[in-house]
């Protein structure tokens, strides 16, 4: 609480002290391009190799290497009899409080438990990311006909904050903090700083940034600690390690660590046997893909990276996929850092077979009338359920499902597409700056130099000598112009337009005719637009709806080399 407390205060004094700074100050141009010798600070070549940095694997043989084309470890829990853990469930209830458990939450049965794919990315943000992921995505629709969420980690080094505002608004992408400059085992200015630096930056409310995932997945008991203290909502740098198919599982539906931790128990000092206790901090596991070797061959993030043979891993996630979805359901993870699997990019080899292999099998889980109830969710969402687990059928109940655009009229910066020219384009003066090595935009006033740990929010310098004001934490990123500094609506004042539709069967991916609905009820129409395979159009890029985004808009303000940390 201490450590987010000093992040408001530290926010609120530099919107009240920000003024535009003279030219003696390190100048921020906005109308040329970073130096082509900036390309050479790329995401391919950026020390991001975990079987260096995650230095507990060392101290610990019982971890399992696993490539995942970063060589990632993928932690041994010594599955549930090793985790000396122990719950009271007639004390600890939802929605405040959950035992680890295999079975379903809320006393649910497998069958009218909903099969969640969880789709996260980490890392920078910048185009060509932001074109992988909705390459993926965004011509999907869940059961509800609402395009499919996820969860973006997100470091501060070469991110275009623009492209995270975009991401919040556009898309309804969950942002959550993944550090600034992607440390293992962080120290709290780390993932303050980011915390900081992504609201101030990207006009992302504080209350809406809830996840942390460490890089490489390396953290410690003092890390969980920290995010209890700064009130993050839940943490998902565990792992299970342990197929559901084993009486040993650790593959636990999402827990709070009331009763300590249950998994990583041999890899991470000090947890499990009822440490740490931390009361309503949720941990959400990562649940790993097992080859034929079965526990011996767990693979977690980017599997497709840890064999050429795209067949083979399509091989891999259908059958851990059905493993899940014949067992009790818990949600089955596509972990991606999103640079491996984007085209055209410099120095990566060609990702065409990974591309279509992931939308094969997106295809296969999501259109196939054997399986029902299957939805490709954010961890956002993930937990909204956990706290409320509806049956399938039900999903529209929760407004975390649901889907709408915000019925924002006015030119102002906010991350729609549609008002992309105003937003600022940050170049520094001073010779060596990490601000230039990558296209760096924002909508909230650009910074004097890069932001750090010890200086998250330097003060504003922009070209038209304009003050942007930083967002209110009582107003959502649509509706805050930042030039005005004003908030265009409030509570109920808020309109969206719903596309929410009633909730229909596999593979049918039907629309609802648009209504709007201020109250965010479920409004149904005539199902329409049918479903189609697009497994051999991903080269086209995300097809978004006009209900999303405006059609045919360029997106030109932020081209360029994406940049940034390729590790966990």
């Amino acid at each position: 609480m201490q450590v987010l407390s000093l992040a408001l205060a530290l926010a609120a004094a530099t919107l009240a002290t920000a003024q535009p700074q003279s030219q003696s100050h390190p100048a921020i141009i906005h109308n040329r391009d970073p130096a082509p010798a900036a390309l050479d600070h790329n995401l391919l070549h950026h020390g991001c190799r975990p079987i260096d940095k995650r230095t507990r694997h060392h101290a610990h043989p019982h971890r399992r290497q696993v490539t995942s084309g970063e060589g990632d470890v993928v932690g041994n829990s010594a599955g549930a009899s090793g985790a000396g853990y122990s719950c009271d469930p007639t004390k600890c209830k939802l929605p405040d409080c959950q035992c680890a458990s295999t079975a379903p939450p809320g006393g649910l049965k497998p069958e009218d438990t909903p099969m969640f794919i969880v789709f996260t990315a980490d890392d920078a943000v910048q185009t060509y990311t932001v074109n992988a992921v909705n390459g993926f995505l965004q011509q999907r629709k869940n059961p509800n006909g609402c395009a499919p969420q996820m969860s973006y980690y997100t470091s501060l080094s070469y991110t275009n904050y623009f492209n995270v505002t975009s991401l919040a608004v556009e898309y309804n992408y969950e942002i959550a903090d993944h550090t600034m400059t992607h440390v293992g085992d962080p120290p709290a200015s780390e993932v303050s700083g980011n915390l900081q630096a992504i609201n101030a930056l990207s006009g992302i409310p504080y209350n809406d940034i809830q996840g942390f995932r460490a890089p490489f997945l390396n953290y410690s008991v003092n890390t969980l600690k920290m995010l209890h203290q700064m009130q993050f909502e839940y943490d998902t740098s565990s792992t299970s390690s342990v197929p559901v198919t084993d009486p040993n599982t650790d593959a636990f539906w999402p827990y709070t660590l009331d009763y300590g931790m249950a998994n990583d128990c041999l890899a991470v000092d000090g947890i499990c046997h009822g440490e740490p206790k931390l009361p309503g901090l949720w941990e959400l596991p990562m649940y790993a893909i097992f080859d034929d070797k079965g526990a011996a061959g767990a693979h977690l993030m980017d599997p497709w990276l840890d064999d050429k043979d795209a067949n083979k891993v399509f091989g891999w996630l259908k059958n851990t996929f059905l493993d899940h979805y014949n067992g009790n359901r818990q949600p089955f993870g596509l972990y991606t850092h999103p640079i491996h699997v984007a085209t055209g990019y410099p120095g990566l080899d060609d990702p065409t077979a990974q591309i279509r292999m992931i939308n094969q099998f997106l295809d296969w889980a999501t259109t196939n009338s054997s399986m029902q109830n299957v939805w490709i969710v954010s961890n956002r969402q993930l937990l909204a359920w956990m706290k409320n687990p509806v049956p399938a059928s039900q999903l529209n109940t929760l407004d975390a499902f649901k889907c709408g655009t915000p019925n924002v009229n006015a030119h102002i910066c906010n991350g729609q597409l549609v008002n992309s020219d105003l937003i600022e384009h940050c170049i520094s003066d001073t010779p060596g700056d990490a601000l230039n090595n990558a296209p760096f935009y924002t909508c909230y006033g650009c910074p004097s130099t890069t932001p750090t740990p010890d200086q998250p929010l330097p003060n504003q310098v922009n070209n038209d000598q304009t003050v942007r004001t930083r967002i209110s934490n009582t107003c959502s990123t649509a509706w805050w112009d930042p030039i005005a500094a004003k908030c265009l609506c409030n509570g109920g004042n808020c309109a969206f337009t719903d596309a929410t539709r009633s909730i229909g069967p596999n593979g049918q991916n039907l629309t609802s005719s648009p209504t709007t609905n201020v109250q965010g009820s479920d409004t149904s129409g005539k199902p329409r637009d049918p479903y189609t395979s697009f497994n051999n159009n991903f080269q086209n890029g995300a097809r978004r709806s006009s209900s999303r985004i405006v059609s045919g808009l360029a997106f030109s303000c932020v081209v360029g080399a994406i940049l940034g940390s390729l590790a966990l």
